[in-house]
């Protein structure tokens, strides 16, 4: 893929100033952006971006918002309130998926997370509900500048709610073996171990996802500008970062476009050959590309991510080996209609709840099947992602919205996995069928350096002790590994 990096490198710099991302709010006001700013090139495959890892300050057009309540013993007993922690049932402003963070992303909330949300109009209080509390599985690996920002908190997944104005909490800290009892996995009376504290600085996160358009107004936390200087500033920093991240995309569809379009198997093969010419062999320009056809995948600019959230500039690594599968288990009470509004919550609750530089994630499915780019730096790029701690090097990860521990995925999700990981795979001739080895950076199942033989289509749990994707949507993996191949061609 080194023809492909060089040559998008040169169209992305031609490209960024062909169609205007001002907006019209912006249009009396902004001055014309240079063009190295307007754009700034990602570097080849495997070198070291320079742009500073700085959080950007300011959310300009920030669409949504985050509440982050802290939480307090549920109870007067001096001697549980390290084990038991909540909020009582209060009105808050509008939010739509919730989580819990706290302070060491190291340590790990050993217990249940459960929440009751009032539905924003109706007044109505759902049952308790569970969240997740995966540990670190999902993060940056240890060794990266993302993982020791010092930004980077413990939290929980999180979890759509739908759009809600009331909130109840309750977190109990339990041993492995009372948690089993109280989910009724175990019975009989018996002694159990006593119950680990909790991790300090408990929060709850309550996301707003905004609308649809990036450009809508808003501010976090009621913060604005302090004048019409700053503003102005604030305002060209988020329009260069739209354009930096609309301009990666460049070679595949117009700047500033909400979908990258489906192509046939014909066109994608002649799309690789003339992107990648500069990194094929004559052999391997004669040979057979065993390349998928290249979904139709819906932009960041599509789903309305405020680029103002995350850290400019972009993170690459070497190649991509292999492609792990996620779920979000952030629930599957959601409408295909909303899934951008999920994914935009996601986003910021990775960004600015958790502290990481962009969402984990490289790409995201939902349950009718569309496909949705994620992290930022171009969806045939081997961009770095935070998605398998121990292995997000020469990998990518795709996360299906919902939660399918017991739920079946549905026929559409399973067939965009095989239709994204063919294409994508087949990029950098990669069959889904085989096997790769990759070296951990260390997780809680493979030690750091160790040289590990996996799928290329792997499960999370394959590179980490965790549920996740959960097992029904794991036991689909075999299938879609064939699907993918049969796409290639092979």
């Amino acid at each position: 893929m080194h023809g492909f990096l060089a040559s998008s490198i040169g169209v992305t710099c031609a490209a960024a100033l062909a169609l205007p991302l001002t907006p019209p709010a912006l249009a009396a006001t902004a001055r014309p952006v240079p063009a190295a700013e307007a754009a700034r090139p990602a570097p080849h495959a495997g070198t070291p971006a320079t742009t500073p890892p700085d959080r950007r300050a300011a959310e300009p057009s920030a669409a949504g918002s985050t509440q982050s309540l802290p939480l307090e013993p549920l109870t007067r007993d001096r001697a549980t309130p390290d084990t038991e922690q909540g909020l009582p049932r209060r009105a808050v402003r509008h939010f739509s998926l919730v989580g819990v963070v706290w302070d060491d992303p190291d340590a790990e909330l050993h217990g249940r997370v459960q929440v009751r949300t009032r539905a924003a109009g109706t007044g109505t209080w759902s049952g308790w509900q569970e969240v997740e509390t995966h540990n670190a599985d999902h993060a940056a690996d240890l060794d990266t500048p993302e993982r020791a920002s010092g930004r980077v908190r413990g939290a929980t997944a999180p979890l759509w709610v739908g759009d809600s104005d009331g909130v109840e909490l309750r977190v109990r800290s339990e041993s492995d073996d009372s948690a089993a009892d109280s989910a009724g996995h175990t019975s009989g009376a018996r002694n159990l171990p006593a119950a680990p504290p909790l991790p300090s600085g408990l929060r709850l996160e309550l996301v707003d996802p905004g609308e649809d358009d990036d450009t809508a107004p808003g501010a976090e936390e009621g913060s604005r500008a302090a004048d019409a200087l700053n503003a102005e500033n604030s305002a060209l920093t988020e329009y260069s970062a739209v354009t930096e991240a609309s301009a990666v995309n460049a070679d595949l569809a117009p700047l500033g476009a909400t979908e990258i379009a489906a192509l046939s198997r014909a066109q994608t093969e002649q799309e690789y050959l003339a992107l990648d010419a500069g990194g094929l062999t004559e052999q391997q320009r004669q040979a057979k590309p065993y390349i998928g056809p290249r979904p139709g995948i819906v932009t960041r600019r599509g789903w309305g991510a405020n680029e103002g959230l995350r850290e400019s500039g972009f993170r690459y690594t070497k190649k991509v080996k292999a492609a792990f599968v996620h779920h979000t288990a952030g629930g599957n009470n959601y409408r295909c209609s909303q899934a951008p509004s999920v994914i935009r919550s996601i986003y910021r609750y990775h960004v600015k709840s958790m502290g990481w530089r962009d969402i984990g994630y490289n790409f995201l499915i939902d349950k009718c099947g569309k496909i949705y780019e994620g992290r930022a730096g171009g969806v045939a790029k081997p961009v770095l992602g935070a998605h398998t701690l121990g292995f997000n090097s020469n990998s990518m990860g795709i996360a299906v919205l919902g939660s399918y521990g017991a739920h079946k995925p549905s026929k559409s999700a399973v067939k965009a996995v095989a239709r994204l990981t063919a294409w994508k795979l087949g990029l950098y001739r990669v069959n889904p069928k085989g096997k790769t080895t990759l070296k951990s950076a260390g997780s809680n199942l493979h030690r750091k350096g160790k040289k590990v033989r996996l799928n290329v289509i792997s499960g999370h749990r394959d590179g980490f002790k965790t549920e996740c994707p959960g097992r029904k949507l794991y036991g689909k993996l075999g299938s879609a590994r064939s699907k993918a191949a049969r796409y290639q061609g092979r």
